[in-house]
């Protein structure tokens, strides 16, 4: 059965991070909805670009999704942690036993969620201070049960990579990798 992942994005959203991670997911054969939180039906990100969502976000359709997404870039993060939605999704993808994948600031909002607590999770080294629950490692991606990190644009692809292998296989993730010629 085909999986599906619902990657969030905001206003001020990291774009590296949102677009490496939906485009390695699709090469995997994932499926992948890029949701708009807040109002803009076109996503100005941090440094510019402007990215058109699949569609908004919608909590309803939460449950259809076997993973949940959260970039980096200090607005988009600021954007989903005022929204009680975002977070109460991250709570219930995980109660579900579903993953939950953030990168750089993205682990703000699921401390905001209060899921980090006693988890050992990774975030690009400037948002730590905002992050005393759970144990911080300075790792590129590290994934503590469902919960996988990662810390920053440069680390997207494998963070990406590391999605594919826990949704799919290993096997998947090192075929889309050596498509792509990205070594480890």
């Amino acid at each position: 059965m085909k999986k599906n992942v619902c990657v969030l994005i905001a206003d001020g959203s990291e774009e590296m991070e949102a677009v490496i991670t939906v485009d390695v997911l699709r090469r995997a054969g994932i499926g992948v909805f890029l949701a708009g939180v807040g109002e803009s039906r076109l996503v100005t990100t941090s440094r510019g670009v402007r990215i058109a969502p699949d569609g908004a976000w919608d909590p309803a359709e939460a449950p259809r999704f076997d993973a949940l997404v959260i970039p980096g870039g200090i607005g988009g993060t600021q954007a989903m942690r005022e929204d009680a939605s975002v977070k109460q999704a991250v709570r219930e993808f995980l109660l579900a036993g579903k993953i939950v994948a953030s990168l750089c600031a993205g682990p703000t909002v699921l401390h905001e969620a209060g899921v980090l607590v006693g988890k050992t999770f990774t975030s690009h080294p400037s948002s730590r201070e905002e992050l005393p629950a759970g144990t911080w490692v300075d790792q590129p991606v590290v994934r503590d049960g469902n919960i996988l990190t990662s810390q920053a644009p440069g680390t997207a692809f494998a963070f990406a990579l590391a999605l594919v292998e826990a949704l799919e296989s290993p096997e998947t993730a090192q075929k889309v990798a050596a498509d792509m010629r990205v070594r480890p």
